[in-house]
């Protein structure tokens, strides 16, 4: 049995390191109830979901950036490839082709191919690997994103500018889940009227909220904190990632997708604080994404987490470019969720 392999070239001017940052929203209880838009929603004192959770998976995706699978370093994600996953009352100043072709020189690419995004979700259905992802990053890659959908109905979650005009056509292609970040984490706070709305619109199991994060460079707090980043992980919000907004957001959708922004694309190894935190507070199922080098950072996402983080694996896998067996995974994967 064979990866995808073929129709691949690989870039690998770009693998220094870099360090994102991110800003988070501290949200109070109080503050949650107290908005007008309520929404019908467990009680927040609910058992601890790894209870009745499955063991560790391993969580496919497919990046999609100018229509094609890629794997590229987020931190050099620009404005203009971050469009889609901004908000439509927002104007987009067309970009000369001299500045066009800057930011494609700033873009760090790990991969590329000209494999279609479908065979990618053919190949997770064969293996039965469920609740992955399709991220589109910026715009032109609808087609792309609808094919993979519907090679795999129901197999894979999307994100990449979804808002509540188009969560319900997308999960209407065939997704599980929609994700949203920009949407909801909006001028730098979580805005609970749109949160609300979202979810009486499809409903919290159909919502996965991406609370993809990094530290602030300069933050003087000893504790260095994880705050949420949205616009492509450009963009710092008020809310940090912890126990407080995990508890809180918990209420409003299904899972959480974390990506630890600092590694994200590196292969530099995965933010170990990050993850313990994720499977300590934690109280729905969460997967964390970022900086994975080799087998043995599925054991350690595993001990570090409690078992209760699930991971995804990108640049890393042979499927990808990487040297990492994408068949082994699977192999590890089936053999953890067996019995």
């Amino acid at each position: 049995k064979k990866s995808l392999r073929s129709g691949e070239t690989i870039d690998h001017t770009h693998k220094q390191h870099r360090h994102t940052t991110i800003t988070t929203l501290s949200l109070t209880h109080t503050q949650c109830l107290s908005h007008p838009h309520q929404i019908k929603r467990r009680n927040t004192k609910k058992a601890h979901y790894t209870k009745n959770h499955p063991k560790m998976k391993f969580r496919p995706c497919i990046d999609l950036h100018s229509g094609k699978v890629k794997q590229i370093v987020g931190s050099t994600l620009t404005d203009d490839e971050r469009a889609e996953t901004k908000q439509q009352d927002q104007v987009q100043i067309p970009k000369k082709p001299k500045e066009e072709e800057e930011e494609e020189e700033a873009l760090a690419t790990n991969f590329e191919t000209n494999r279609p995004a479908a065979d990618y979700a053919k190949m997770y259905e064969r293996d039965a690997l469920t609740g992955g992802h399709v991220i589109m990053l910026g715009p032109g890659n609808t087609e792309a994103a609808k094919s993979a959908l519907q090679a795999y109905p129901n197999g894979l979650q999307v994100g990449g500018g979804i808002n509540e005009t188009n969560a319900q056509e997308w999960l209407s292609y065939g997704a599980s889940h929609v994700i949203v970040t920009s949407y909801v984490f909006h001028h730098g706070q979580i805005d609970m009227e749109r949160l609300t709305n979202l979810v009486n619109l499809i409903g919290k199991d159909k919502l996965v909220l991406d609370l993809s994060c990094r530290r602030k460079p300069n933050d003087t707090n000893p504790t260095k904190p994880y705050y949420v980043v949205t616009d492509r992980w450009q963009t710092y919000t008020n809310v940090e990632v912890n126990e407080e907004t995990l508890q809180q957001l918990s209420s409003y959708c299904d899972e959480f997708l974390v990506h630890g922004v600092e590694n994200e694309g590196k292969r530099c190894g995965i933010l170990e604080d990050l993850v313990i935190l994720l499977g300590k507070y934690s109280p729905i199922p969460v997967t964390y994404a970022g900086g994975v080098q080799g087998m043995n950072d599925l054991e350690m996402v595993k001990t570090l987490g409690d078992g209760k983080v699930d991971l995804t694996i990108g640049s890393a896998l042979d499927c990808f470019g990487g040297d990492m067996s994408y068949d082994e995974v699977v192999a590890w994967h089936k053999k953890e969720n067996s019995g």
